[in-house]
């Protein structure tokens, strides 16, 4: 009996200190930048289910309105850069945006790719994953946002991120129900070429706004910061993260999701 007791003892002990250790991998996420942006063209449909397929918790996007109000998915301001065609997305109807090939600056293999409505994105993201949603313009998208993912049927699933500290107030009277995290970058010293360290005054910025975190650029944070984040209720985002050692870091730091151009390679790599 003695010997019976002993054995089970032993072995709910392995077993919890499995089970917090699977646990204490997975608290870190996989967040994919545009997608999986190194492999696909990033912002596209193809970038967002191959993320997912390379084991992606989250996929980013950016978006902007179009001139009829259609929100449309794509980083930059105007559409040279990945179409090759100069068309501003807010000067622009989106029949129009849709005419443009986003594809084949990546690889011919992509040729054809258009700039996604949003609604094409939340219509890929598979059950338990989620979304993040960065809004590129200002908060006149929030109505328009709105009404898309409350049509969507993943509003669970969905999770906005800006710079545009409006858009997000905006966005949050309206949508008190989705999760907001705020981007912040941070400048590099002039003599040593180095990031200078996070104030941490954003953080009683962040609360004060009722955000639900941060999302910062991993070189210019440290472990006291992130802590006193955690602290204050605030969830810590990175991003881009693509060098394994320095995502290593991040993960001692306690960080709750990396952002990165090569989810697979840093699901990986990470073993999470």
């Amino acid at each position: 009996m003695c010997k019976a007791l002993s054995f089970l003892v032993l072995f709910m002990t392995f077993f919890f200190a499995a089970c917090c250790k699977q646990t204490d991998n997975r608290r870190t996420l996989i967040v994919a930048h545009r997608g999986a942006s190194y492999l696909a063209p990033e912002n596209t449909v193809a970038s967002t289910k191959l993320a997912f397929e390379k084991g992606a918790d989250i996929s980013e996007i950016d978006v902007y309105l179009s001139k009829d109000n259609r929100i449309m998915v794509l980083h930059d301001e105007t559409t040279k850069r990945t179409s090759g065609v100069d068309l501003k997305v807010s000067e622009t109807d989106s029949e129009t945006l849709r005419t443009l090939d986003v594809g084949k600056f990546k690889s011919e293999a992509y040729a054809g790719e258009k700039i996604p409505f949003i609604e094409e994105i939340i219509n890929v993201i598979p059950e338990g994953k989620k979304l993040f949603i960065e809004i590129k313009c200002g908060p006149e998208i929030a109505p328009y946002l709105r009404q898309v993912i409350e049509t969507g049927g993943k509003k669970e699933q969905m999770v906005i991120i800006s710079e545009n500290l409006d858009a997000m107030t905006a966005c949050k009277k309206l949508m008190p129900y989705i999760p907001m995290y705020w981007i912040k970058e941070t400048q590099k010293d002039i003599k040593t070429g180095c990031y200078q360290p996070y104030d941490i005054s954003i953080i009683e910025q962040a609360v004060g706004n009722g955000l639900a975190g941060l999302d910062l650029h991993y070189e210019g944070l440290n472990k006291v910061f992130i802590q006193r984040a955690h602290k204050a209720g605030l969830k810590i985002y990175v991003w881009t993260v693509d060098d394994v050692h320095e995502a290593k870091r991040m993960m001692e730091y306690g960080v709750n999701g990396i952002t990165t151009d090569m989810p697979g390679t840093m699901r990986a790599e990470l073993k999470i």
